[in-house]
């Protein structure tokens, strides 16, 4: 069976819950029922905005779901015009998965 692809005059991609994985892991639940994996690191190399990303702590304690996509609420206080987030569209096109991965 081929694959459908969605029609973004229609559907615009919307992460209802993100979850941080081991090694700069994102699983990000999407309003089409599938779960992506996106994977941060080459995002945290480059530096700039997301290098903060690179302390651990600060990358699982902070990540959120803000703008309908997955964020980190650096300030704690739910701002989402002052949170680093991720173009849903760049989530949309992340692997799928069947769901998170048992991890050690």
């Amino acid at each position: 069976m081929e694959n459908a692809k969605l029609d973004f005059a229609y559907f615009s991609p919307e992460i209802f819950q993100a979850v941080a994985g081991n090694n700069y892991v994102v699983y990000a639940y999407l309003n089409d029922g599938s779960v992506r994996v996106l994977d941060m690191k080459p995002m945290i190399k480059k530096g700039g905005v997301f290098q903060i990303l690179e302390d651990p702590k600060i990358f699982r304690e902070t990540l959120t779901v803000m703008n309908q996509s997955v964020a980190w609420d650096l300030s704690g206080n739910r701002d989402e015009e002052n949170c680093i987030d991720v173009d849903p569209f760049c989530v949309y096109e992340c692997p799928m998965v069947a769901d998170i991965p048992v991890e050690p």
